[in-house]
Order: structure tokens, then sequence, then C-alpha cells
């Protein structure tokens, strides 16, 4: 039409007009930088829109349909790779998952406690939360950040938004760095305001060293660092991998444990932990059994982690096989998970997970755990496990009830569920419903 100017090509197309990228593949490609702002299933025009004026300019759908009967990517698809709230809710909207994400979070913490006590508690009294746990909360926060900014923005880099949760935790614990800048001079969100997360609870050198220096790592630059805290602070991922794409997520694990642990068997374990984590937390079945959930997990590895090898994947079946054949054993264990590493925080948390299947045993396992040689790590790890697989429900009260942390972690497991499944604070073209949502979790 005269005087009409001709529209910008989307980004999909562009890709495939300048480069000659299959048009189907560049949509795929959005995965890389999207995390939900572009709400698919809510503009299918736009799926079919790319695909028809790739093929010449049809517009009738035709073309889509064409290439779904050929077995190509469909919307369903598309949405999954782009990581849409609504393909995320699928098991998050489940009646037990959000017990099971608190218990995810809950046992976590519970683990990190009774390990670093050696199981020798106070009688009363509030317990303490671990360095470990103050992380996982951080890693928490920056996640449900990294969703809030990728619903308004359209785009996001989840790796750069929990760094910087990492940073708000550095900042209260009286670390200090020149490159550090907060909106009105001080961190901002709910969770810096708890008194708690202040407090020195713990040695965390290699998260402390990266954040003292302002600078974190890519997976491309490999360090000496395979410390256990890459892992044990970055189990909350397992909640995304659940509930999005399995396969982008544990990518983005190994991007969260790179901050600050370089060696590349550190981003292996954490990968592969949230990922049997995930498989805990979606286990199917009124009672759902530990073993059978975590060689679940171990056979689905190859497909969400295109990294792993054939030892990594034999010390993960050895380790369950132990479980089977000798339970409940602490030389075996010792010797699974000999030190403070990331790799033996991991073999040493699936040994105990499947030595203790049973729901009435989650106690117990704990305070097996707790006798490593490393007992908070490998703690953290089998509570984290059993608690995504039981719910926090199985976790014992009289020792949750006691944990300063509890009520901190329970709001942020159900605040994540919310964010991937509700988005409260809206996005870039739908409003939200709590108007609050935006100052506890700013999109940055």
């Amino acid at each position: 039409m005269p005087g009409r100017a001709a529209p910008r090509p989307s980004p999909p197309l562009y890709s495939h007009l300048a480069t000659g990228t299959d048009p189907r593949a560049a949509l795929s490609d959005l995965r890389e930088v999207l995390v939900h702002g572009w709400q698919l299933s809510a503009h299918p025009e736009l799926h079919d829109a790319v695909l028809d004026l790739a093929a010449g300019g049809r517009s009738d759908g035709s073309a889509a349909r064409a290439q779904e009967e050929d077995g190509a990517l469909g919307h369903r698809e598309v949405e999954g790779a782009v990581g849409e709230p609504e393909r995320s809710g699928a098991f998050l909207k489940e009646k037990g998952a959000v017990s099971r994400v608190r218990g995810l979070l809950l046992g976590l913490a519970l683990g990190d406690t009774l390990g670093a006590a050696r199981d020798k508690l106070p009688a009363d009294g509030p317990l303490r939360a671990g360095v470990s746990t103050q992380l996982a909360c951080f890693t928490t926060e920056g996640l449900i950040r990294a969703f809030v900014r990728g619903a308004h923005k359209g785009i996001c880099a989840p790796d750069g938004v929990v760094w910087h949760a990492y940073c708000r935790w550095a900042a209260l614990q009286g670390l200090k760095a020149k490159r550090w800048s907060w909106p009105d001079g001080r961190p901002d969100g709910w969770l810096a305001q708890v008194p708690v997360l202040a407090e020195r609870r713990g040695s965390a050198p290699a998260t402390v060293a990266a954040l003292a220096k302002a600078e974190h790592g890519p997976v491309e630059r490999p360090t000496a660092s395979r410390g256990c805290h890459a892992l044990t602070r970055t189990l909350p991922v397992a909640v995304a991998v659940a509930g999005s794409d399995r396969a982008y997520w544990a990518e983005q694990a190994r991007h969260f444990a790179a901050l600050t642990h370089g060696d590349p068997a550190a981003h292996s374990a954490v990968a592969h932990a949230v990922v049997l984590a995930s498989h805990c937390l979606a286990a199917v079945g009124e009672r759902p059994q530990a073993r059978q959930a975590l060689r679940d997990g171990v056979r689905a590895l190859a497909r969400a982690d295109e990294a792993l090898t054939t030892a990594e994947l034999d010390q993960l079946d050895g380790a369950l096989k132990q479980a089977d054949e000798h339970p409940r054993d602490a030389a075996r264990l010792a010797r699974l998970a000999p030190d403070a590493t990331a790799p033996s925080a991991l073999l040493g948390g699936l040994y105990v997970a499947a030595s203790f299947p049973d729901r009435a045993e989650v106690s117990a396992a704990l305070r097996f755990a707790a006798g490593a040689p490393d007992g908070d790590s490998v703690a953290c790890v089998a509570g984290a496990l059993l608690g995504a697989l039981h719910g926090a429900e199985a976790l014992p009260v009289d020792l949750i009830s006691r944990h300063e942390l509890a009520w901190i972690l329970d709001t942020l497991a159900r605040d994540l569920v919310v964010q991937l499944t509700d988005s409260p604070s809206g996005g870039e073209y739908t409003a939200g419903w709590d108007p609050h949502w935006w100052d506890r979790y700013p999109g940055w």
C-alpha cells in the first residue's frame, strides 16, 4: 500500500532471511535469550506468520500446519523451548507441587544445619542456618527475579540476575567491592531485609573470593575450584528444571556454578544434581519411591546434559547400586564422599537418599548423612532430594519449627511456584494482580 512503511521482520524471520537459518530453528533459538517474555500460546499467529513469510508470504497458516504434519516443531514445543509459564505450569499446578518445592528448600536447610552440627544439636532454642542455606535463599530469589525480568523485558540472562543476588548476600555480609551499585544505595528486594542473612554462618571461600573481586567467571574459563557450595546453593534450580525446559535450566545450573567455581567437575555435579532433584519433585504416585525416582533421573541425564560422560554416569549408577546392595554403610559413604567438593556432595547425597527410601525415614537419613566426612554438604543434598520427593510434611516438625530461616524458605518456595505459574507482576503485554510483587522481586 502506498505510503505505508514495511513492517520490521521479527527476530526469527530476520535470522532466516539474513543467515538462511531454518525458521523453526530460529524460533527454537529464542530460548537462549528469552525466559518467558513472549507469550506464544497467547499469540499463535506469530508462529504461523514466521513460517508462512519464510515460506513465501502465505498468511493462512498452511505453512505451519504443513510443517507440523512433517514432524516440525509445533506450538507447544516452541513454548517449552522458550519456557513459558503455561508450559512450565504442568507439574507446578499439581496439588502436591508446593509441598515438594517447600520440602526441597527446607530439607536442604535442615541437612545443612544437622551436618554442620555433626548431629549434635542443642536441646532447645533456634537452630542456626548454614552458609549453604543463606546462599540457596539468594539463588531462589535470583530465579524469581530472573523470571520477573523475562516476563517484563522479554529477554534475560539468568546467570547475571543470580550473580546480583549473590552480590546482595555479600553486601549484607559486609564484603566490600568497588563495582557494586544499588538503587538508593542499598540492596533492594525483601530478602535483603532479613537480619539472619547478614550473620556470618560458615566459610564459603571460593564464593567469597569471586564476590570480593566483583567479577564472576564463565563456564569457558576453568579453574581449580570444585567446592561443594557450587552445588548446595544451586539446588533450588531443580524447580525450574522440573517446571520448564529441563536441558536449558540444567545448562543454566552449570553457569550458576561457574560464577564462582571454575572446575568442570563441579559444573557437571551441579547440573546432575538439579536434574536428579527435579525427578524427585515430579515423581508420580501417592507414595513415590526414592530409588525409582533417582534411577529415572540418572536415565534422563543423557537427554538433559549433552556434556555427560560415561565415567560420570558410571559413578552415579555405582552410588545407586551400592545403596541397593549395601545401604546405610558409613564406610561406603565415606569412600563415596571423602571431601568437601561438589562431586562428593552429589555422590554422598545420592547414596544416602537411595539408602533411606521411605517417607518415615527422612530424619534418620539426615542424621546418617551428617556423619559423612563433610556432613553438611552431603546432608544438604540428601535433605533436598528427600524433601523434594516426600514433601515438607515428611520433615521432622520438631526441628523445622526451630529453624531460624524456616519461614523465609517457606515463603521463597511458595513465591517461586507462584511466579512460575501465575506471574503476579504481569508481563510486557499483560497486567499483574499483585501491585507489590515488583518491589519484592525487582526484575534486574
